[in-house]
């Protein structure tokens, strides 16, 4: 059974909410170093991991051992792009979607980004690039998902696929995406006082070493403020309790002007990525996520 959604926030509160908080504290967090992100041993028995570099970053795919079945879609493959505010390291609960995703019978490419701030975003592009070129799948058997950073990454890779005329995915799935890098909607403030774990002022410390001091308005960076228009279908997760949520009602009026499908699933007083938090509503989200993009439920 899932924890309850309070337990969990209080959790939060007390760990995560104060460096969130306090600039000064998360830019000393931004110049940590970066732990080892590689997948945990356990994954690793579950499913066939594999690794390899592109563009001079690790590369990991998960995929179901050889001769295991599943009654989803055949092929199905899932580009997964991690959260943590563009500085932090991929997360246990991220690999624990990967691994349910590749059991149900998806081949899972989870690129390893450089993080901020020794990393920006124009070479995490040039590596989805690069990696996209080589899936050499078909694009109507491919979900593109993210969470966090990873979901507005997600978009704004999206973006650029489509205003290069390269192969659009058959959907996204995108859970609590950062959508706007300078954190510019007056909700925020608003939100912010229930969130029980992020903050408009580590975010927006978070933001600028991502963005290396390109313009916040370029929606590779702020993908809301880019157009929707001839995207694939998106599926899109968040809680209320939230401070990402606030530039949800942005994102479902620009799918509906442009006529791109929007499925937009709300959790009244849910955190941050909610489908990744071992709480009942997150578990549930969990399995419709796995559902949607692999048929197997």
């Amino acid at each position: 059974m899932g924890i309850d959604t309070a337990i969990v926030s209080a959790y939060l509160r007390r760990t995560r909410k104060p460096l969130y908080s306090d600039a000064e504290r998360y830019a000393q967090h931004l110049h940590r170093p970066k732990a080892d992100a590689g997948p945990p041993r356990r994954l690793r028995r579950r499913c066939a991991v594999a690794e390899h570099t592109v563009e001079g970053f690790r590369h990991v795919t998960v995929a179901p051992h050889a001769g295991a079945t599943s009654s989803g879609t055949a092929g199905s493959v899932v580009l997964y792009l991690h959260g943590g505010a563009y500085v932090n390291e991929i997360a246990p609960q991220h690999w624990t979607l990967v691994g349910m995703l590749a059991r149900a019978g998806a081949a899972v490419h989870v690129p390893l980004y450089g993080l901020a701030p020794q990393h920006t975003f124009t070479e995490a592009y040039a590596m989805l690039d690069a990696l996209y070129a080589d899936l050499a799948v078909d694009a109507s058997e491919l979900t593109i998902m993210g969470d966090s950073a990873g979901g507005g990454l997600a978009l704004g890779f999206a973006q650029t696929l489509r205003d290069s005329a390269r192969p659009l995915p058959r959907a996204l799935t995108l859970i609590a995406p950062w959508l706007d890098i300078a954190c510019r909607n007056p909700e925020i403030d608003a939100i912010e006082v229930y969130d029980p774990w992020l903050g408009k002022a580590g975010a927006l410390v978070a933001g600028r070493g991502w963005s290396g001091g390109a313009d916040p308005d370029d929606p590779r960076l702020s993908p809301v403020l880019g157009s929707m228009a001839g995207l694939p279908p998106i599926d899109a997760y968040y809680g209320t309790f939230d401070i990402t949520y606030a530039d949800a009602p942005a994102l479902a009026r620009k799918c509906r002007d442009a006529e791109t499908p929007l499925d937009l699933q709300v959790a009244a007083g849910a955190c941050h990525v909610h489908p990744l938090v071992p709480t009942r509503a997150g578990r549930a989200a969990r399995r419709r996520i796995v559902t949607r993009a692999t048929g197997n439920p």
